[in-house]
């Protein structure tokens, strides 16, 4: 066995704390003595332990001596628990394999250094790649205070999201449908538009159960944000009579206090935000979400939202999911809007990796903004 073979065991376990950790990172680690594994552990859920301190606690033996596998730099600071320097130092750990630094200014560098100061052996970038694409919510957010966005849509194989009756039930499988609750879960928000909310009166919650996956953790159900530029949100929308048991928020430019006064009786939490080309300014948007600890955005929302958040440039990333049906005729895109002018003005795409979801292609794209290219 050797460094990698850990380092990929150590990030198996950071995965089961996705949903549970924001806007903290998934983190895992493996203590190993004399060839074989004696702890694991992972952070498990927000202000609970870290990786390192589960994965002493649940050793089967002394660690004295012994190496751990980290995914992420341990922390040196006191936060809502003690630095886990600390307890690497104090039970005897004689070496540490870090799979990439933490970019938290508070830590960057600085748990490495404590470590070799106390003459503790380091090695630093063992499957770093991996190990940063798990944590790229965490990594945006703790550099830039603005949440991580996913924009997901499915749609046929000739790019239809409904047929020509607006009818869209389903366009993607089973198991695409599964896959999409299960990101639900991991991220800390989802947006939609008032469109959306009218026209299907979605539920917007994570209706799987717990299963393997996380290791027998409840999903979570995700903060639900309605862009409303108008403030037109029905009454008696699922979203709003559901409020008070799932947290719901309504951006909008409108300064309808009545409005607004029964929808926080209802339970839901209003944002005003200002305007811009006669919709609600995304970016604004962005930066007060951020500073209220939501760190992801799953968006679901109709081909206009789309199409507004990519010309915003608040989209990080884009999963699409293909199915293999033609619906044809004038139906609607996955992106209307104004669209763009000429193909060089296109909003570009670098895929990331292909997958067969059932019967459905999924392809997860980065979003390259050409203003930043240069």
């Amino acid at each position: 066995m050797n460094d990698e073979f850990y380092m990929k065991r150590a990030l198996e376990l950071a995965r089961k704390g996705a949903g549970f950790v924001n806007p903290n990172p998934m983190v895992g680690a493996v203590i190993v003595k004399d060839g074989k594994i004696i702890g694991e552990g992972y952070h498990e859920r927000y202000g609970e332990l870290h990786a390192e301190r589960n994965a002493l606690k649940n050793c089967s033996e002394s660690p004295k001596g012994a190496t751990m596998y980290v995914t992420l730099e341990p922390c040196c600071h006191y936060g809502k628990t003690p630095p886990c320097t600390e307890a690497i130092i104090e039970n005897g750990i004689s070496r540490v394999v870090v799979a990439s630094l933490d970019v938290n200014p508070l830590v960057a560098g600085k748990g490495i250094k404590i470590l070799e100061e106390h003459g503790i052996s380091t090695s630093v970038g063992i499957l770093k790649e991996d190990a940063d694409n798990l944590n790229k919510v965490f990594i945006k957010y703790i550099r830039t205070r603005l949440p991580y966005v996913v924009m997901k849509y499915a749609m046929t194989s000739d790019g239809k999201i409904a047929t020509k009756t607006g009818a869209s039930k389903w366009v993607s499988s089973e198991e695409s449908r599964k896959n999409v609750h299960r990101l639900r879960s991991r991220l800390s928000a989802i947006m939609v538009g008032v469109g959306t909310v009218i026209s299907d009166d979605p539920l917007l919650t994570c209706r799987i159960s717990a299963d393997s996956e996380n290791s027998g953790n409840e999903y979570r159900n995700p903060i639900r944000i309605i862009c409303d530029t108008n403030f037109s949100t029905p009454m008696d929308a699922h979203v709003v009579l559901d409020a008070k048991n799932n947290k719901t928020i309504i951006a909008t430019c409108s300064e309808d206090e009545r409005r607004q006064d029964y929808f926080e009786k209802m339970g839901c939490e209003i944002i005003r935000v200002s305007k811009k080309d006669g919709v609600i300014d995304l970016k604004e948007l962005m930066q007060i979400l951020g500073e209220r600890g939501i760190d992801s955005i799953l968006l679901e929302g109709g081909a206009t939202l789309n199409y507004s958040a990519l010309n915003a440039q608040i989209v990080d990333e884009v999963q699409i999911y293909i199915a293999p049906k033609v619906f044809g005729g004038h139906a609607k895109s996955p992106v209307e809007g104004t669209g763009i002018e000429i193909p060089g003005d296109a909003f570009l795409l670098s895929p990331r990796n292909v997958s067969m979801i059932g019967q459905d292609v999924l392809i997860e794209n980065e979003v390259i903004y050409q203003c930043l290219q240069a």
